[in-house]
């Protein structure tokens, strides 16, 4: 188990989770274009500027389509080939090879699917970390706490037991009374449906 103490910088990782098929959407959400990448890309590329180490990019279905917009990139890239059961199984497919790994503190959790995400966001979840020490740094928007968030080592175990639909916020909301969070404004924009890719499109263009 690891311990930090204020004086030090914290060792975070990246899980970014991507194995979903985006059933209502009806294409892969993971390579729609944004600002001239796809949303998957972006995701990677965000994670990698953030000077987090390691990345680990969850895939599932769409695999081999998706392993090939993260060419080039510093990260690992795991297959959960459970990922018709849910979430979970992706959050316990991208934190396993983490629990293999020393001198590592905390990871932060986070999807392809949320554009406005920034590296300086993510360096501020760690600052955050780094500051409280809270277990638990969270995502605040519209009324709720949720990805990106970053979980201590200590609540690894807790992300390997998850499976099915049960995801991040099933652990932030086990333990919300010992979880910090971070104002992220752009935290509902998310893209889950033809209207949500319409208006990412207005972006892209606008």
């Amino acid at each position: 188990m690891n311990t930090i103490t204020q004086s030090m910088e914290a060792s975070i990782g990246v899980v970014i989770l991507a194995a979903g098929s985006s059933s209502r959407l009806g294409q892969p959400k993971q390579l729609l274009p944004y600002q001239g990448r796809t949303l998957l890309r972006h995701a990677a590329e965000t994670a990698v500027a953030s000077g987090c180490r390691p990345i680990i990019a969850v895939l599932g279905a769409n695999a081999e389509s998706l392993r090939g917009e993260l060419t080039g990139l510093p990260l690992w890239t795991v297959e959960n080939e459970d990922w018709q059961s849910g979430m979970g199984s992706s959050i316990a497919a991208g934190v396993q090879p983490l629990t293999e790994l020393e001198h590592l503190d905390g990871a932060i959790i986070l999807v392809a699917d949320q554009p406005l995400i920034t590296p300086e966001y993510l360096r501020d979840l760690v600052a955050k970390f780094e500051e409280t020490l809270a277990p638990i740094v969270a995502s605040e928007y519209t009324g709720t706490l949720g990805v990106p968030a970053l979980f201590a080592e200590t609540l690894f175990p807790e992300l390997l037991a998850l499976d099915g639909a049960g995801g991040a916020k099933q652990v932030i909301a086990k333990y919300h009374d010992r979880t910090t969070s971070v104002v992220f404004d752009g935290g509902a924009m998310d893209i889950d449906t033809p209207e949500d890719a319409e208006v990412l499109y207005r972006m892209a263009v606008g």
